[in-house]
This record gives C-alpha cells, sequence and structure tokens, in this order.
C-alpha cells in the first residue's frame, strides 16, 4: 500500500467520521426537543391533576353520606 493510498483511506475514513457524527448530533438534537416536550406535558399533567385534587377537596369528601339519612 502506497503512502497516496493510505492518505486516501484516511481521508475516506475520516469523511465517514463525519458525516456519523453529523448524524449523531442531530440525533442527539431532535431527542433533547423531544425530552423538553415531554417534560413541559409532564409538569402540565401534574398541574392539572393538583387542580382536580384541590377542586375535589373542595367539594368535600366524596363518601359523605347525603343530609336526609
Amino acid at each position: 500500500m502506497t503512502n497516496e493510498d493510505r492518505l486516501v483511506d484516511i481521508e475516506i475514513r475520516i469523511a465517514r467520521q463525519e458525516d456519523m457524527i453529523d448524524t449523531l448530533n442531530k440525533t442527539v438534537y431532535e431527542q433533547r426537543k423531544k425530552i423538553d416536550e415531554l417534560e413541559a406535558l409532564c409538569i402540565a399533567l401534574a398541574r392539572h391533576i393538583r387542580e382536580i385534587r384541590e377542586a375535589a377537596s373542595e367539594r368535600g369528601p366524596a363518601n359523605e353520606k347525603p343530609p336526609h339519612y
């Protein structure tokens, strides 16, 4: 294998690695966006559940006997 062949082989490997790094960066970016969306959704759901609990506690116990008993 000549020096020129070795140099071409190294350049090809570097080009493939750069392409792989770009692909991985895009994947990580997309995953970060999805994680951010899911975190926001979890926060909204937790807030909604808290509001439902507070509204239910303001109405009183659900198993309370009606006044006519």
